[in-house]
């Protein structure tokens, strides 16, 4: 059985419900591989968010890694994909109104660079609704 290959670039919702979601639902149809490709910075608890991601995918079913990437999500993606390893890439921001990554139109401008399907999410950091 075919078994789909999704690299995911993450960083601040990694360990959100929106991501956590939007793989187990893709899982639900068929076998899923997915890296979390994380751009490193400075943000205290990365390691941990990711590990806990991890940890949440692999509990549900679904076959995961991670790997730390440059600081320039898109350098990040430039620098690691390989087409015969993955077959899409999926790119989750914090919403419209607060993310960087967005103002930068990263999906697209990683669209450009590489020859794959590129699709977008929206995601707001886990616990995020318990800190407002």
């Amino acid at each position: 059985m075919y078994r789909e290959k999704l690299l995911v670039v993450a960083n601040q919702t990694v360990d959100s419900d929106e991501l956590y979601d939007t793989l187990h639902a893709r899982a639900e149809h068929g076998p899923l591989a997915v890296t979390l490709l994380v751009p490193q910075d400075q943000q205290a608890g990365l390691g941990q968010r990711v590990n806990a991601a991890l940890d949440r995918l692999h509990a549900g079913g679904v076959e995961a890694e991670a790997m730390l990437g440059d600081v320039d999500p898109a350098c990040a993606v430039i620098e690691v994909w390989d087409p015969r390893r993955w077959d899409e890439i999926l790119v989750s921001t914090l919403p419209n109104s607060t993310s960087r990554w967005l103002q930068i139109d990263l999906p697209h401008r990683i669209q450009r660079a590489i020859d794959a399907p590129v699709s977008h999410i929206e995601a707001h950091p886990a616990g995020a609704a318990s800190r407002n």
